[in-house]
């Protein structure tokens, strides 16, 4: 018989992974601890691109498998999540001293048919000069081709994993350290584990299954937390975006190549902004937070300036931001062609509790990683068929977006429109239920205090960061002034 107190897993990394890993188990019917010592998505998950895609440039690495599997996952998501993900037209200026037109098109094809299209237009060839497209870009550039992917709101896909995965029954915290965990060998074998919560004192939870998911940290984990000295089988290559005010007014972005075979995404961000990424800087020493270098920034502006007709510089910048990029090993000697595929290794010997260790991944595929996670380990702990095939995230039943909102805005006439818009984009069908609730005062223009009393009592908001860098992207639009008098307003209802 199995102790009533005794979890079936213990996540470790409240990233896009670990995650998607405690809410696919626990929809399984497992019980799941998840625990992160961080905000949820404080790194490597909110420092993406922002893109729900194949991935165009891997097709140049041959890597038809992780494209294919990439593009399956995009359709199912932007279908389930119309809140958190929409889809997105990019164009591919043609420079004549790079690629030529036929191997692009032949790209494209692939890109087009590896996967069936379903929410998405195909590619197509684009005239440039004179047009929409071709207004923000210097006028050598004349001809280009467009093709179709997804934007996400990446942090808030980690948020509404989590809080599926608590509505499942899991338990989630944040800012919860995992400081130990030792094996036990007996009848029921087990981890004992220490947890570290911020502010308060350790307590130990025991779990029949390891799950760690810590991303960039999941090496340090194993040797610091668990007492095994294991070589890391990751490559570090930080990725460092930029964001500056608004260069068009079309919602398309573009795909830009760059000399040295990397690529630039300028991607429409936040409605007034566009942001510029990424870059591929491997990194041999990891610290605890991910700080874009001078030199990434300066990458970044030269090469948007090379395509873009007004320059980039310094002066524009109105946020930056770097993350990890946790990369499988392999024998690439460019950061860039290192693979963005996962592997997951399941250490399950007889008599002894089950250890699950999570390497590489991106956004894109992390439901199909969780899918594949957790089917290793239910076996062992007593089942559970896969279920987040064409599941939504909470608020995934709003419907196609641009009707949901015009509905919200005919039933609360009174409220802001660009406030309706934002809750839609960021809750979905929970917006409603936000909407109908008094807006109380305001604590700076925008934000007002219900809707910071509803991120503190719902959302696990414990900071202004948390607020305005992740559950939002509000910090883009206010002061420093402004950005205090949010913390003094969180920390004020945490009392």
């Amino acid at each position: 018989m199995q102790d009533s107190n005794m979890l079936d897993a213990l996540v470790v990394g409240g990233g896009i992974n670990g995650a998607g890993i405690a809410r696919d188990l626990a929809g399984r019917g497992q019980s799941v601890m998840l625990v992160e010592r961080d905000d949820w998505a404080s790194h490597t998950s909110s420092a993406s691109s922002k893109m729900i895609h194949g991935g165009l440039r891997y097709l140049e690495q041959y890597a038809f498998g992780l494209v294919r599997k990439s593009l399956q996952e995009r359709e199912r998501l932007l279908k389930a999540n119309p809140h958190l993900m929409q889809p997105l037209r990019l164009v591919l200026p043609h420079d004549p001293a790079q690629r030529p037109r036929w191997m692009i098109r032949l790209g494209l094809f692939f890109y087009d048919h590896l996967a069936p299209l379903g929410l998405l237009p195909a590619s197509g060839s684009e005239q440039l000069a004179g047009q929409p497209y071709g207004e923000p870009l210097q006028a050598r550039f004349t001809h280009g081709f467009a093709y179709s992917d997804g934007w996400v709101d990446d942090a808030r896909l980690v948020w509404h994993c989590v809080l599926d995965a608590r509505q499942r029954g899991a338990r989630a915290q944040s800012r919860c350290a995992l400081v130990k965990a030792e094996r036990i060998d007996g009848a029921t074998p087990h981890w004992r584990a220490t947890l570290q919560p911020e502010g308060a004192a350790p307590f130990e939870v025991q779990a029949r299954a390891l799950v760690n998911a810590a991303g960039p940290w999941a090496a340090e984990l194993l040797g610091q937390a668990c007492g095994e000295a294991r070589p890391p089988a990751l490559r570090w290559v930080q990725g460092t975006h930029i964001v500056i005010p608004r260069r068009w007014n079309h919602g398309a972005g573009y795909l830009l190549q760059n000399p040295d075979g990397r690529v630039l995404f300028a991607l429409p961000y936040q409605d007034d902004f566009t942001l510029l990424g990424t870059t591929d800087q491997e990194i041999t020493q990891l610290g605890r937070r991910a700080q874009a270098q001078d030199g990434e920034v300066d990458y970044l502006c030269e090469q948007a300036s090379r395509w873009l007709r007004e320059p980039v510089t310094r002066a524009d910048i109105r946020w930056q931001f770097a993350g990890i990029r946790p990369l499988l090993a392999d024998e690439a000697d460019d950061p860039k062609a290192i693979t963005r595929d996962y592997r997951l290794d399941l250490l399950a010997a007889p008599g002894q509790a089950a250890r699950l260790d999570v390497w590489g991944g991106k956004i894109t595929t992390f439901r199909l990683l969780a899918e594949q996670a957790a089917d290793l380990i239910s076996p062992l702990l007593g089942g559970g068929k896969a279920w987040t095939l064409n599941a939504s995230l909470p608020g995934g039943d709003c419907g196609p977006l641009p009707a949901f909102i015009e509905q919200l805005r005919r039933e609360f006439p009174h409220r802001d429109p660009q406030l309706i818009r934002r809750w839609a984009l960021a809750h979905g069908s929970r917006a409603r239920a936000l909407l109908q609730k008094e807006p109380g005062t305001e604590v700076v223009p925008g934000i007002s205090s219900a809707e910071l009393q509803d991120a503190v009592e719902h959302e696990d908001v414990k900071s202004a960061d948390d607020f305005l860098w992740r559950r939002s992207k509000l910090g883009l639009r206010l002061s420093t002034e402004q950005r205090d008098a949010v913390e003094r307003a969180v920390q004020a209802l945490m009392r």
